[in-house]
This record gives C-alpha cells, structure tokens and sequence, in this order.
C-alpha cells in the first residue's frame, strides 16, 4: 500500500534550485535522441513567442503564458531525492541551462539571468551538479566550463549527453539569442513548470510511476483517430479489414522508435491538408498546422467535411487508400534517413543535419496514383532543394534551427502539394534563385563555437565529393559519424602558434579568426591531429599525403600518377594546386576553392538536370 504522496507543481528554478537529485545506477542512461531534443525546444521557444513582443518591458515576462512540462517521480530515500522518472527531461533541461548561460555571456552583465545555480552548487570549494551522477561529471564539467570534451571510450550514455548539448546549438532560434534571449530565459526558469511527485519508498514511487504509464488506462491520439475513422465504416466485415490494415502498421512503426508513428501522422496530414499556421504575434489563433501537431485525431473529427469524409466508403478509402500509402511511404522516408542510400542520399543529409520538418515537405508532392519509381524522383528533387538551402543558410551563418525555417518551409510544402517532377524542379529551383544569399555572399565563412558540427559535414561532402568524382569509393560516414580510430575531427592547416605568423598578423586574435576560416581547415581523424596537430606546416604536409584527397591536394605528389584525380581535374576546371607552404594567400586560394566546390555540390541547376535524366 501506498503510504504517503506529496504532489506539487514546481517552476524550472523552485524545482532545480532547490534540491539536488540523484539516479540509482540501474537507471543512469541518457536515451534522447536529436529529435526529442529538437522538439522540446520547438515546444518551448514557440509557446514563448505566442506572448514575447520585442517592444515589451522584461516584467511584461510574468504576464506570459505558463508552459506544462509533465511530471516527474522521486523517491526520497536516505535523505536523498532520486528521480524515478522524469531524468530524461531534468537531464535535457540542464543541458539547455548550461547553453543559455554560455549563450548569455555575450550580452552586457545586467541582462543576464544567474542560473548557474540551477546547474550546480557549490560548498566549501567544491562544486556540485544539482543532477547528480558521477559518471557524467566529467563531460557536464566541461560543458558548463566551455571545455572541448572526448567522448572516446566513454559510457554511450554520456556520449548522448555531449551530443545532445551540440544539437542545441543548431535547434535554438537565432531569433532569440539577442535581445530576446534573458527574456526566454526568465520565462523558462518562471512560466515553466513540472509536477514533483514525490514518494518515499522505491515500491511506492514505481507503483506511481507504473498507475501512471499503464497504457491500457489510456488511448492514443492514433487509437483516437482510429475509432473514429471505424464508428463510421457501416460495414462489419469492410471495418475489420481497414483495422486489420491499420493495427499492425502502426506497431510497425512504433517499432522504430519513440513517436515515429505519431509524427508519421502528423507529417502525412500537414502535408496533404494543413492550408492555415499560427502567425507569430500575441494571441493569433492556432492554424491546420499546429492543431494537427498538437490534436490531430480532433482536427481530423472537425475537418471531416473539408476532408470529404462524408459516407461509410469514404472512410474505408481514407484508410485503405491514403493511410495505407502514405504510411508505407513514410516507412521508406524513416528508412532513407537513418542510412545513407543513393539515390536518395539527400534525404540522410538533411536527416543528419536534424531538419525534422523535412518528411512533411517530401510527402507534400506525392500522391496515392503515384509509383515508386516517381515517388523516388519527387523526393530526390524536394530533399536537393533542402540540402541545398541548409548549407547555403549555415554558409552565410543563417539559422537552420525548426523555428525559424517553419514559416518558409510550410509556405514552400503548400505550393509543391502534389506537384509533377517538372514543375516541381522548375519551382524549387525558382525558389533558390529567389535567396539573396548564395556561398559567395560570405567571403569569410569560418569556425565558430557553434558550428562545428555543420563544418564537419561541409568538409566530409567536399571530400566526398572530390573522392567519387575520382573514381574511389564514398567514404561519407567514416568522414562524418565515424568512431573509435576512424572518428575524424576538424584539422587547422596552421597550428594553433600565432607566433609563427607575426609576419602577416602582429596582433594574435586576428590570426586565431583567419586560422578558423574554411580555407584553412580539413577532416582528418583524431589521431592525426593527436600525432602531428601542432606541427609546422612544411613538416605536416608529408603527412597530409596519406590522407584524405582534400588533404592530399595540398602535396604536390598528388598530382602525378593519379588519373582519377587528374580527369576530375579536366572535367570540373577546379583550380587545385600544390602549396609548398601556407602563408595568407594561400588560405586564400584555398579558401575560394572550397567555395567553387560548394557551388558545384549545391547548384540549384542540378534540380532541372536531375529530372532530365
């Protein structure tokens, strides 16, 4: 019997700020994955800005809507509190803190929020983590301290930690890391809150936690959907067959993972149906779009006249046409994103860069009367036009994260709706041509604190791309999600020593930001840069000759007996050279090389060529 409960509803900083927490070791994994983390965010900024105006007064923050994050399950036990259930969100919400504390440091001191003490405590000199877990301490450490942190050979729930602290960086809204951002965070630490459910003993907290998550107390928003859709198939023997169909497709895919099977709904029916979002001003009405995201199976109830659902057989097609269709193909989209399968390798390179909007906007030109073959070119042609307008963003340092591209990206889904391959191409291709920044509006693309990861896969595509265009076999993954010894790393060509170029910059932090621009980086792996990092170039550039071909061009053996590389040479006209050293102007020269590449990788010609084939 449950002896005692106590249940209150706590803001961000009464509940991180005024205990420390604990996880027994049988539950010490960190299991979110990027989009989890992506949503919450998601989640969060975008219920933040139903209420933020730029022109308000930091108090007006108190005002703004309250957010409602669940519950979590403690039981307190030798004078210690351990989380149940509920770390998944704890962990993630800590992780935020630590980004928006660095993130705030660039502001001027009198805006900024003190929420370090939501992080950890200190006593008597010695600092704590409010989440305690001593495996992780190191890599939250480093972290809070801006310290580069080494995954290798560390527990995979420590690892998902440092990789999930780097999503955030590319999830956050550039809109909100200026002037809006101590508001964000007033609003985070005050209007956001969880219910602590606290129990005190293990058996009571797991018969909670267990009461709680019985899923047979509970329906689905898909069981919703479903029982709706067959109370209204008169037929016995016609709505056995549409459940019969519906049943073990949808366990297919809640088989792949945490809310696969309701994200397929909700990207299925924005894509068809959604016609109206939510504009961002204070107390704009949800649209299609969000209601769909939040309530689909009610949405799907009051549309059901706009949706032609309007007799018994016109529910069976939705089922056995429409869900059947576009459930199987977002059964190929989830298969096509987690591995990376020409022709459709667009679609693992937006995957990877955790644009989750993109099964939306690929499902958006399909149609039921289309066959694979013209499935797979609709999706080769929308998934280009993404790769190319992601890396064209992050080249001219312009967000990448779900609140920023929503607006554009359900503009773009509503006028490629059921588009054929032709015009298809021609109106993404319009759409590019219409940006106003392409790789040449930014002459000094570089490395930063933030985007490290997206240099990473820029640098593995243009090696990738030299390397098969010269006949090798694609080394993409290794280049971009290896591990162990063939994990790689960015490569400075120039050591990080500003003494050894006073000559062209007197002054140290002008050398540190030209050693960061793309001209004078490379993907190597770990080791290499562990061995010969620090080097003098002249001495590096032996090495740099059993590397990777991006590398190798730099040695001018490169270009003797290799017939691949030569005839890649002829047929792009790419101005690779030899540089016996690397001062300024050879950066530079590299560096406009590396643009030329990403011009010819991201061409928005390559649309109209892809469906002439």
């Amino acid at each position: 019997m449950v002896k005692k409960i106590l249940g209150e509803a706590k803001s961000v900083r009464a509940l991180l700020g005024g205990a420390k927490y604990a996880i027994d070791y049988y539950q010490r994994e960190y299991k979110w994955e990027t989009k989890q983390v992506v949503d919450l965010i998601e989640d969060l900024t975008s219920k933040f800005l139903e209420d933020h105006e730029s022109d308000d007064e930091r108090q007006a923050v108190e005002d703004y809507g309250y957010y409602f994050l669940g519950s979590i399950i403690i039981s307190h036990k030798d004078g210690a509190n351990y989380i149940v259930d509920g770390q998944q969100r704890l962990t993630t919400l800590t992780l935020l803190l630590i980004y928006l504390n660095h993130l705030q440091k660039r502001l001027p001191e009198d805006d900024r929020v003190k929420i370090d003490e939501l992080v950890y405590s200190a006593k008597y000199g010695r600092k704590s983590f409010n989440i305690s877990v001593e495996e992780r301490e190191e890599c939250m450490d480093a972290l809070f301290e801006g310290r580069d942190f080494d995954i290798e050979s560390k527990p995979e729930a420590v690892a998902n930690i440092a990789a999930r602290y780097e999503d955030m960086a590319e999830a956050f809204p550039e809109a909100l890391k200026e002037e809006s951002l101590p508001y964000f965070i007033d609003w985070l630490i005050e209007n956001v809150h969880l219910v602590e459910i606290t129990a005190f003993s293990d058996n009571d907290a797991y018969t909670i936690f267990e009461t709680m998550n019985d899923r047979g107390l509970s329906l689905s928003l898909i069981d919703m959907l479903k029982g709706f859709l067959l109370a209204n198939i008169t037929d016995k023997a016609k709505r056995t067959t549409c459940n019969d169909l519906w049943r073990p497709r949808v366990q297919e895919l809640a088989g792949l993972g945490r809310d696969v099977d309701s994200d397929c709904f909700k990207s299925w029916l924005r894509s068809q149906y959604a016609t109206t979002i939510r504009e961002r001003k204070k107390d704009a009405e949800p649209g299609d779009f969000d209601r769909i995201g939040s309530e689909f199976h009610r949405w799907v109830r009051d549309m059901r006249t706009e949706l032609g659902l309007d007799r018994s057989d016109s529910y069976i097609q939705f089922i056995k046409r429409d869900f059947d269709f576009y459930s199987r193909q977002y059964l190929r989209l989830i298969e096509a994103s987690r591995m990376l399968q020409p022709p459709l390798e667009h679609i693992f390179y937006n995957a990877q860069a955790g644009f989750t909007l993109q099964p939306m906007l690929l499902l958006a030109p399909v149609k039921p009367t289309d066959d694979e073959a013209m499935v797979s070119l609709k999706w080769r042609l929308t998934a280009m036009y993404l790769d190319i307008l992601l890396n064209r963003r992050i080249w001219n340092y312009r967000s990448t994260d779900q609140s920023t591209m929503r607006y554009a990206t359900f503009r773009t889904m509503l006028a490629v709706r059921g588009m054929a391959p032709d015009d298809l191409a021609a109106k993404l291709k319009e759409d590019l041509d219409g940006e106003k920044e392409v790789f040449a509006s930014n002459e000094r693309f570089a490395l930063h604190g933030m985007n490290r990861k997206q240099i990473v896969r820029i640098l593995g595509r243009m090696t990738d791309y030299i390397e098969t265009g010269s006949g090798q076999t694609s080394r993409y993954l290794e280049y971009t999600a290896g591990t162990g010894k063939k994990r790689c790393e960015v490569e400075h060509i120039w050591a990080d020593m500003p003494e050894r170029h006073k000559e062209e910059f007197p002054h140290p932090a002008d050398f540190g930001a030209y050693r960061n621009r793309l001209g004078g980086l490379l993907l190597l792996p770990k080791s290499f840069n562990a061995s010969y990092g620090g080097m003098p170039y002249e001495r590096k550039l032996r090495h740099y000759r059993s590397q990777n071909l991006l590398a190798q061009s730099l040695h001018r053996d490169c270009y003797e007996r290799n017939p691949g590389f030569s005839r890649f040479l002829r047929e792009t006209g790419l101005p690779f050279r030899a540089h016996a050293e690397f001062k300024k102007a050879d950066l530079d020269a590299r560096h406009a090389l590396y643009r030329m590449l990403a011009e010819r990788i991201w061409d928005a010609d390559r649309l109209l060529a892809e469906v002439s084939r």
